[in-house]
């Protein structure tokens, strides 16, 4: 039996296939606009992470076997002064005998030491009135009254725990983030 074409049919296959030819261009400009987009977009969100140089310092390891008791050392992280103190036993002693409630920023020393290495103490090196870099960490520099760190700027002065005890500064010089990989080696950030 042979079928016999209208004009209607063919019409509705002419149509059909220029649809899908109008949906074909239409998905392929979405898609050329979205890689175009993306390709805009991606440079300014990349642009903001950061520089190799800052990853760089995200954190340091620092060899601490040649510090000896009493001695503090200045080192350098994300460039800001650390100050890295191994406190001997009456340091230790003296900071653990002043009342805690008596100071303006109430921190005892186990709350800024590592457990199991009270000893060891480490603090940013910026004094926490106006950013200055406080003196007590380099042999012969002036220590405050309290026997920490002094800033001679504005006259704050820290013990060995560095916690503020006089002067205008609000708060203890402030702990970074920090872990003991070993007895000698810790890493900071």
């Amino acid at each position: 039996m042979a079928t016999v074409e209208t004009a209607d049919s063919i019409g509705s296959d002419e149509e059909t296939e220029g649809v899908r030819r109008r949906d074909f261009i239409n998905i392929a400009a979405v898609s050329f606009a979205g890689a175009g987009a993306v390709a805009t977009v991606f440079p300014l969100v990349n642009q903001m992470n950061p520089s190799a140089d800052v990853l760089a310092l995200a954190s340091i390891e620092v060899d601490i076997s040649a510090i000896e008791r009493g001695q503090a050392v200045k080192t350098s992280w994300r460039k800001q002064p650390i100050f890295i103190r191994n406190l001997t036993d009456a340091e230790i002693a003296e900071a653990n005998a002043v009342a805690v409630d008596d100071l303006r920023d109430p921190q005892t020393l186990a709350e800024r030491t590592s457990v199991g290495k009270e000893n060891w103490l480490i603090t940013l090196g910026v004094c926490t009135h106006l950013g200055c870099v406080p003196l007590g960490a380099a042999q012969g520099e002036v220590k405050g009254e309290y026997g920490g760190y002094f800033c001679p700027c504005h006259g704050s002065h820290y013990d060995t725990a560095a916690r503020i005890r006089k002067g205008p500064a609000p708060k203890n010089l402030e702990v970074p983030e920090h872990e003991f990989l070993s007895d000698t080696v810790v890493k900071i950030g």
